[in-house]
């Protein structure tokens, strides 16, 4: 698929039937297709089964759409989330679909600057931005959407969201103490039983059981993929892996987990034949900080332009949301919803304090990815990864790490300054 000709598909009658602004949402499809296509498809060398993931994109308004609107004509939920501690494998358990609702544009921000503060995350804008101005057919299908209190923005957000689609939400727990753990548990319960509600059915063991399969299968080979990308030379460059961990949270989970495995023995292959994206001389970076929820690319593409390559995320995008799997050698119910919250409390956010786990993880992720620097990235107005990083640049200083620390919002004018800091930073690692 060359760049002139990619094109985010077209589907005016159904966006039509969900009340969405189909002309000015037409207009961000033609828009993500252009950017898209000069941005992904020029890249040489890349893995041939890349090309499920650029039809995955070609279809992310329209075949993707269409599969969620059968599983609702059978009666189960579209369940919309934001955060990585909203338990997906209970929506999946009951036959319905999970998926990810983070905003990483910055289209749909003035439409949420008409209700929400200026100085708040673009995240949480571009999130709502995408319903107030109809024009995300994934916020016009959900059935409900499930929030959560991991920042002070998102938490009074649900509040004026549930205006326009009912938002409900669940307390995730500051600290990680046993009786911390005791209310977790019973937000996970309260949502199953609201999926249970939702959905007219009743989650069995047996439900449950499959469901985690499904979602560790998934959450497996995104572990595989980072493992291969520790290869030099690297043998996927950062932006597709990127764009891969951003697909996981809307495709369908067995299918994906089966494309990301034969993407993974072609890059096996590479790597066994020397083969790699970028020279073995390039300079490795590892991301970490919040997540770059879809179409956010910038940091990716300034990196990658400029000569490195990016060969691991620690956000909630990349491995916080996969690196920990459920216990699957349990049987009943409330020994499935008990190891399920155990999983989900090693998520080390930064809205936990004290947090020294991250830090930890940080470092362990840094030597197994073969990285030569670390590239911080916050968004504006996230105060506990801002915050949060000043142990982060410790830690590296004390270790000898190249360290660039960056915050940035999803606009395109800090472009220039971005670019100068990051050439400075990969010359650092050159030596």
């Amino acid at each position: 698929m060359s760049s002139t000709a990619f094109e985010v598909k077209a589907y005016p009658e159904m966006w039509e039937s969900l009340n969405m602004d189909v002309p000015r949402f037409d207009k961000a499809r033609q828009m993500l297709g252009e950017v898209y296509g000069k941005m992904y498809l020029s890249q040489p060398d890349r893995p041939q089964n890349m090309a499920y993931f650029d039809e995955m994109i070609s279809e992310i308004f329209g075949g993707r759409i269409k599969e969620m609107l059968d599983v609702k004509k059978t009666g189960k939920p579209v369940v919309g989330t934001f955060c990585v501690y909203i338990p997906e494998e209970i929506v999946v358990a009951a036959g319905g679909i999970c998926v990810g609702l983070c905003g990483g544009s910055q289209g749909p921000i003035p439409d949420a600057e008409k209700i929400l503060p200026r100085n708040i995350c673009p995240m949480v804008k571009s999130a709502y931005g995408f319903k107030a101005g109809r024009i995300c057919p994934y916020f016009q299908i959900v059935d409900f959407v499930y929030g959560e209190t991991t920042c002070d923005a998102k938490k009074k957000t649900w509040e004026i969201l549930d205006r326009l689609v009912p938002t409900y939400v669940m307390e995730i727990p500051q600290m990680k103490n046993k009786r911390d753990k005791t209310l977790w548990l019973e937000e996970v319960k309260d949502f199953k039983a609201k999926v249970e509600e939702v959905c007219k059915t009743s989650i069995s063991a047996n439900d449950l059981a499959g469901a985690i399969k499904v979602i560790n299968d998934k959450r497996r080979a995104l572990q595989r993929l980072t493992g291969i990308r520790s290869a030099n030379p690297a043998p996927i460059s950062g932006k597709d892996a990127l764009l891969i961990e951003q697909i996981a949270f809307y495709d369908e989970p067995v299918r994906f987990a089966q494309k990301v495995n034969a993407l993974c023995v072609e890059l096996e292959h590479r790597i066994a034949n020397g083969e790699g994206v970028a020279p073995a001389a390039a300079p490795r970076v590892m991301v970490s900080g919040t997540p770059m929820a879809l179409p956010n690319w910038k940091v990716h593409n300034l990196v990658e332009t400029a000569g490195a390559v990016i060969v691991n995320e620690e956000s909630c995008i990349g491995t916080r949301y996969f690196k920990d799997l459920i216990d699957e050698n349990t049987s009943d119910i409330d020994s499935q919803l008990e190891v399920l919250t155990d999983r989900y409390m090693q998520i080390d956010c930064s809205c936990f304090t004290p947090n020294n786990e991250r830090v930890d993880q940080v470092l362990k992720e840094y030597k197994d990815s073969n990285a030569q620097g670390i590239l911080h990235y916050s968004l504006q107005f996230c105060h506990t990864y801002n915050i949060e990083e000043i142990k982060i640049r410790e830690a590296c200083e004390k270790e000898g790490i190249p360290y660039l620390s960056i915050e940035s919002d999803y606009s395109p004018e800090d472009v220039g300054q971005l670019q100068t800091r990051i050439e400075a930073f990969l010359e650092q690692i050159r030596g």
